[in-house]
């Protein structure tokens, strides 16, 4: 066990990738005129302090000064569980009473109001994260008018922009990840079939998720499977139903991996029978766009280049795809797991750096049929982008 950490379930890194990204962090709020930051994202939670479990449907946070050690706040019975994953001393662990929760008389962001003028900062300005599934417009109302003298200032994503270019561990943790996107997608290629349920075949899938792959066991993905089948595959985010799978359809299996909270999404689909020509002519199109978005992917090229070199093989075609092709992947919580920063799209000039990781996701959703091909791709130090994941790139067919 690291020396500084507590319990039997310590934190996923080791001291000195915490306090890199803790300097990150820093650096970022120095530079937008922040005193103090409170995190309520999961994910930056965890990217900061190492905190992991199933609590964030209570008000919960890590808040961090300019200086000294952050401090994770939350219900008092969740307490214990950041003893047992941060790296913090638990002096840095702080909660609140019961009564708080889901109170209609009292709400947490009081007692979070308290903890901050204990620490001198009433005054200060402090950042929250405003677009955020996790802190709420009651939450931001009760906040401010219980720190009447400080300044809330919007710190949406200021974090996530610190996750995009990954560490050498964080690599490795999305490689072991990979290895287990990989054995479900051969899963669920291999055991489709006319007949299977469908609910049934996301339960091996998930099976099988959960179990890993060698001494690396499965966590549960941020996004659940997503396998919608013939016209239903034109929505791009179903997930399942009870019915049988059907000979003349296809089915795009939407999957990832998780080890310690950090993904490596996969997406193939599968067509029962021989499948129509403009599905076929389709997925070819879609893989040479694959492959020159590869080849765009480089250091020094912008995220609007890989998406460019995409479309054109698709554009020959006749297929236009108005929506984005890709989006920043690593560690994430329920509900997705983006990272919600740069996107592959026109227009996005995010410049590609080495150790920057994408869900290349170009997804075809046309009027009556789905089509899925997709890699997790990580930006080389030069040449063209790595895929973290070995699987045909294929549309595959089962006759």
């Amino acid at each position: 066990m690291q020396e500084g950490f507590m319990g039997p379930h310590a934190a996923a890194f080791d001291r000195a990738e915490y306090d890199r990204r803790l300097a990150a962090t820093r650096a970022a709020m120095a530079r937008a005129g922040i005193d103090i930051l409170f995190v309520t994202d999961p994910s930056n939670q965890n990217w900061l302090t190492g905190y992991d479990g199933w609590s964030f449907y209570v008000h919960q946070g890590v808040i961090l000064p300019l200086d000294g050690d952050p401090c994770w706040w939350g219900r008092m019975q969740d307490t214990a569980g950041a003893q047992r994953t941060v790296w913090m001393p638990e002096a840095c662990i702080l909660g609140y009473d019961d009564r708080y929760v889901q109170s209609a008389t009292r709400h947490p962001m009081q007692d979070l109001a308290a903890r901050l003028i204990g620490m001198g900062q009433g005054r200060a300005r402090i950042g929250v994260e405003m677009d955020n599934y996790y802190y709420s417009a009651k939450a931001h109302a009760v906040l401010g008018t219980a720190l009447p003298d400080a300044a809330l200032v919007d710190a949406t994503a200021l974090v996530n922009w610190q996750r995009l270019v990954k560490s050498p561990p964080e690599i490795a943790t999305m490689r072991r990840a990979a290895r287990i996107s990989e054995r479900i997608a051969r899963l669920a290629i291999e055991l489709a079939e006319p007949g299977l349920p469908k609910n049934e075949l996301v339960g091996e899938v998930m099976r099988a998720a959960v179990r890993g792959v060698g001494d690396d066991w499965g966590d549960y993905a941020a996004i659940v499977p997503l396998m919608p089948s013939g016209a239903d595959a034109s929505a791009p985010h179903l997930t399942w139903n009870g019915e049988a799978m059907r000979r003349g359809e296809a089915t795009f299996f939407e999957l990832s991996g998780c080890v310690r909270r950090y993904h490596a999404p996969l997406c193939r689909t599968v067509h029962l029978g021989t499948p129509p020509d403009e599905m076929a002519r389709a997925s070819d199109a879609l893989c040479e766009g694959l492959e020159a978005g590869l080849a765009a992917a480089r250091p020094g090229n912008t995220t609007q280049d890989i998406a460019a070199a995409l479309h054109a093989p698709l554009r020959r075609i006749g297929i236009h795809r108005p929506n984005r092709c890709g989006y920043p992947v690593g560690l994430s919580y329920p509900p997705d797991w983006g990272e919600r920063t740069a996107s592959l799209r026109k227009g996005d000039l995010t410049v590609l750096e080495p150790g920057m990781t994408f869900h290349f996701m170009p997804g075809l959703w046309m009027e009556s049929w789905g089509l899925e091909t997709t890699e997790t791709i990580l930006i080389r130090e030069d040449g063209p982008a790595e895929t973290l994941c070995d699987l045909d790139r294929t549309l595959f067919v089962k006759p």
